[in-house]
């Protein structure tokens, strides 16, 4: 067994300082995805910075309306703040379909937006994956693909990005707080997650060594009318087949203003930007909601295995859209 060091930090600049000094470190909040990586083989670092006493768990609300969540506070406390329940209801929605009442009482914010994907080739030391190994190929392209991406794909990784909460996140237009060696700054979360393209075993824009501390979600009208629907395979703990995160206003029976993003279909979380347009200004009836749903989908590159997921993914989105709508713009 290869033998790893353990530190544990007390302040969010030692922390950093820590972690960037040795480029085979890395930190360790919840570890409910890095402790089996670590297990599997698939990831091997020198040491692990535990940063779970770093004062990063709060949950406001911000003068302006918006929320701050640090990215130590756990899913579990999220999903039952009142001001995410009331004003953010996808949110906690996504966190409570996103894992077991186990998990979410152990897994960190920040750490579920860089979790690592759940493709089994990747976790298969033995099996080619250009995520874990580039350029070594990628067996899931030809291999057994059912779960895989239909949007977003590259012929060097179909793999799908596993987070719920991410998928609601982007469809609010959350910011990423990080800090690092460099100082401090803020990604719009659409730009946190990359697609795959020519380099997939890059899947965030972080400098090794920088942090998330917080994610701020804006004030948006549109958010307390909002909703995550998620199919799988099973109604228990799985991951999404197909998602959709929507927030959605009406004036009389005219969409006002819409926000809509994909889970379980994509490379990354997908704003689901093509459908918004058509829908802006449409009559909220089932037509549009068919079109805006095809449209989105004319990219979609399915696999072998994967080919049902278009389908079932302009039938979610449709579905979701009548389900927002049938609510009055009310979630």
């Amino acid at each position: 067994m290869k033998p790893i060091s353990y530190a544990r930090a007390t302040d969010i600049a030692s922390a950093v300082a820590t972690v960037s000094a040795d480029p085979t470190r890395a930190f360790l909040a919840g570890g409910t995805t890095e402790i089996d990586l670590l297990r599997q083989g698939v990831v091997t670092p020198s040491g692990l910075v535990d940063i779970n006493e770093l004062p990063l768990k709060q949950i406001e609300s911000l003068p302006d309306g918006g929320l701050r969540i640090g990215a130590l506070a756990r899913m579990s406390e999220v999903a039952e703040a009142s001001d995410v329940v009331e004003r953010f209801p996808v949110i906690a929605q996504a966190l409570v379909f996103g894992a077991s009442a186990q998990l979410r009482h152990m897994a960190s914010m920040g750490g579920n937006l860089l979790q690592r994907v759940r493709c089994s080739y990747f976790r298969d030391v033995s099996s080619p994956c250009n995520k874990r190994e580039p350029g070594s190929g990628c067996a899931a392209l030809d291999g057994i693909n059912r779960g895989h991406a239909i949007l977003g794909t590259s012929d060097q990784c179909i793999a799908t990005h596993p987070s719920d909460v991410a998928v609601a996140l982007v469809a609010l237009d959350a910011l990423v707080h990080v800090t690092g060696p460099n100082g401090k700054r803020t990604i719009p979360i659409d730009d946190f997650f990359l697609l795959p393209g020519a380099t997939p075993h890059r899947e965030h824009p972080l400098s090794h060594g920088e942090l998330i501390v917080a994610i701020e979600v804006p004030a948006l009208p549109l958010a307390r009318q909002s909703l995550y629907l998620k199919i799988r395979d099973r109604s228990s703990y799985e991951f999404a087949l197909v998602s959709v995160a929507v927030a959605l206003q009406l004036d009389g029976n005219v969409i006002r203003d819409v926000h809509l993003a994909l889970g379980g279909i994509a490379t990354k979380p997908w704003r689901a930007r093509r459908a918004e347009h058509i829908l802006l200004g449409a009559e909220a009836q089932r037509a549009n909601f068919l079109r805006a749903a095809h449209e989105e989908l004319i990219g979609a590159a399915p696999r072998k295995y994967n080919t049902f997921k278009v389908e079932l993914a302009e039938r979610t989105i449709v579905r979701a859209l009548e389900m927002i709508t049938t609510m009055g713009g009310r979630a």
